[in-house]
C-alpha cells in the first residue's frame, strides 16, 4: 500500500499580509498529481487543515475542491482537525462524507474508531485539548501525554485485529524542531509528548511541526507544503511517500511559488553587492546593520528587492538603549523628538521638526474645537 503523507495546509494563512492562497492551490494541484503519478492507495493529512477556525471563504472553496479531486483519484483521503481548525466545524457531515472515500476524525472519541484500507487500519487522533478530554477520559492530570496515552492505548487494542496499522496525530512530540509559525500548544509549561507514545503501530503521520522531520523510521512529520515564517527559510516542504510493507518511505518535493529568504548587512552593501541578486525575486526579511538609520529604507530596499516583507534595525555595536527621558510637563513635540532621534539615531531633519510640530500643533486645534 502507499500512502501520502502531507499535514499543516492552513488554507487562508497570509505570510506578512501578503495572500498565499495562489501558492496553496498550486501545492492541491501539486498533491493530485502525485497522487496519480505515484498510484497513491490513501493520503493522509494530520492537522490544520485550516488556518483558523473560521476560515475564509476562499480556502473553504480550496478544500473542498481538493477533496473532490483526491476524490477523483480513486485514493481514499483521510484528515485530522489541528490546533488552528475547528473540529466541530471540519467534522461537519463526516458521516456523509465518509460514504465518498473521504474520512474526516474530528471527535476525540472516535480516535480509535478504524478506517480499513484493504486490512490497514487507519487511526485518526485529532488535536487532543487536554482540558477538554480530561473529564470525559478520567485522566491522571492535564496533560497532552496523558491525553496522547489513553487515546493510543485504545488504538492498540483495537490494531491487534488487523494486519497493519497508521496512526495521524497532531502533537508536538519530544525532540522535534518547532519554528516560529506554530501556535503554542503548551499546558502548564508541558507540550511535549514522548516517541514512545506511539509504539505499537507500523506508521505514524504526524502533523503540527512545519518542518519535515523523521522522529524514528516510522514517526515522521511531514511539515507544512509552503513556508509560514521566515524561520522556515532552510526547510524543504513536501510530502512523505510510504510504502507500507516495503519499509520505504521517499520525500517528494512541494511546488515553491516564491522562496522566502533573510539578509543582514549595512544598506549600501545589499543594494550595490552582486552576490545578493539571486535574492531579488525572494520574500525577503531584512536587518540593517548601519549605525544610524537610513533614511526610507524600506523604499530603497524595494528599488531592488521588491518582495521585502519584514525590515528591522540591530546596529552593529550599537550602544545599549537610553532610559527614556522625563515626560511629564515636557512639550510634546519634544518628546516625539526624542522618540525619532532613539529609533533613528540621529535628529530629526529641520524639514522634518517643522512638519512633527504642525501635526502636533494641528491635532492640539482639532481637540480643541471638538
Amino acid at each position: 500500500m502507499r500512502i501520502l503523507h502531507t499535514s499543516d495546509w492552513h488554507l487562508g494563512r497570509s505570510f506578512h499580509r501578503e495572500s498565499l492562497l495562489e501558492g496553496q492551490a498550486a501545492f492541491i494541484d501539486h498533491l493530485i498529481e502525485t497522487v496519480r503519478a505515484e498510484r497513491v492507495d490513501v493520503v493522509v493529512v494530520s492537522g490544520d487543515v485550516y488556518d483558523r477556525a473560521l476560515p475564509p471563504v476562499d480556502a473553504v472553496a480550496l478544500c473542498g475542491d481538493a477533496l473532490r479531486r483526491l476524490m477523483g483519484t480513486g485514493a481514499r483521503t483521510v484528515l485530522i482537525s489541528g490546533n488552528h481548525d475547528s473540529a466541530r466545524r471540519l467534522g461537519f457531515g463526516a458521516d456523509l462524507i465518509d460514504a465518498a472515500g473521504v474520512h474526516l476524525r474530528t471527535d476525540p472519541s472516535r480516535a480509535w474508531e478504524p478506517i480499513v484500507v484493504d486490512d490497514v487500519a487507519f487511526y485518526g487522533i485529532p488535536y487532543l485539548e487536554p482540558e477538554l478530554v480530561r473529564g470525559p477520559w478520567e485522566l491522571p492530570d492535564r496533560s497532552h501525554t496523558a491525553a496522547l496515552s489513553h487515546a493510543m492505548a485504545h488504538v492498540r487494542a483495537d490494531a491487534a485485529r488487523h494486519r497493519r496499522s497508521v496512526v495521524l496525530a497532531h502533537a508536538f512530540v519530544t525532540g522535534g524542531e518547532a519554528s516560529d509559525s506554530e501556535r503554542d500548544i503548551s499546558v502548564g509549561g508541558v507540550a511535549h509528548v514522548p516517541l514512545s507514545a506511539f509504539d505499537g503501530v507500523d506508521y505514524v503521520a504526524l502533523g503540527h511541526l512545519h518542518g519535515r522531520q523523521r522522529m524514528s523510521e516510522t514517526v515522521r512529520y511531514s511539515g507544512s507544503p509552503l513556508a509560514y515564517s521566515f524561520s522556515e527559510v532552510n526547510q524543504k516542504k513536501g510530502s512523505w511517500l510510504v510504502t507500507l510493507g516495503s519499509a520505504t518511505v521517499d520525500f517528494v518535493p512541494a511546488p515553491v511559488p516564491r522562496p522566502v529568504g533573510r539578509l543582514r548587512g549595512l544598506l549600501e552593501d545589499l543594494l550595490t553587492f552582486p552576490e545578493y541578486a539571486a535574492l531579488e525575486d525572494h520574500w525577503l526579511q531584512v536587518i540593517l546593520t548601519d549605525p544610524i538609520r537610513p533614511k526610507s529604507a524600506m523604499d530603497r530596499l524595494r528599488a531592488r528587492f521588491p518582495h521585502t516583507l519584514a525590515l528591522s534595525f540591530e546596529p552593529a555595536g550599537g550602544a545599549p538603549a537610553a532610559q527614556p527621558a522625563r515626560l511629564s510637563g515636557r512639550p510634546e513635540a519634544d518628546v516625539a523628538l526624542d522618540f525619532v532621534r532613539e529609533v533613528r539615531g540621529e535628529p530629526a531633519a529641520p524639514d522634518e521638526e517643522d512638519l512633527l510640530r504642525q501635526a502636533i500643533e494641528a491635532s492640539r486645534v482639532k481637540e480643541t474645537m471638538a
